[in-house]
């Protein structure tokens, strides 16, 4: 038996997708991402404050998972990406503990304006080395993402909740 088989043993399956718990919210989708080097998580209203702390809330107001909190930590890092067209974007990254399949692990966590992507959390083999296995012939999760507007005005919504519809109509269109 080799060294890779005998390790390989000890680490955890998981598939393509996953479920995971993320600061109280649990069912969270993620997609694992083998090709990516790094994990990312969808965070918005991202801010350096007067004493040099990060603050931001996880998820964006258009995900139901957003639930408003501020998180504030002085533990965090910067990084520059650059995408696959050149452009360099300022990153903060942060640690956030996770659970995976009754699995918990500490995840370094690039923050990241998710609201365009199928899923909101992305997990790399950055976090995966060590720790699981991906078998990709594994079912994805069932989860649908939140259908993305394409110009038309959600009425039941206005309805619904009206303050709701003019932040998401309204207000983001305001400078």
């Amino acid at each position: 038996m080799t060294k890779d088989k005998k390790q390989s043993d000890n680490l955890q399956v998981i598939g393509p997708s996953a479920y995971i718990s993320v600061a109280g919210h649990d069912d969270v989708p993620a997609k694992i991402d083998t090709g990516a080097e790094a994990s990312a998580i969808w965070a918005s209203g991202i801010s350096i404050n007067e004493d040099g702390a990060l603050t931001f809330c996880l998820f964006g107001e258009s995900s139901p998972f957003y639930d408003g909190k501020v998180i504030k930590t002085k533990d965090y890092k910067v990084i520059v990406t650059r995408s696959a067209m050149g452009q360099e974007q300022v990153r903060y990254r942060v640690f956030i503990p996770i659970t995976i399949n009754e699995h918990t692990i500490r995840v370094l966590f690039s923050l990241a304006d998710r609201s365009r992507n199928n899923f909101p959390v992305l997990i790399g083999k950055r976090t995966l080395k060590g720790k699981f296995v991906v078998d990709v012939s594994l079912p994805n999760i069932k989860y649908s993402p939140k259908p993305k507007r394409r110009g038309r005005l959600d009425l039941k919504l206005l309805k619904e909740d009206p303050q709701k519809f003019h932040k998401l109509y309204v207000k983001k269109g305001e400078k």
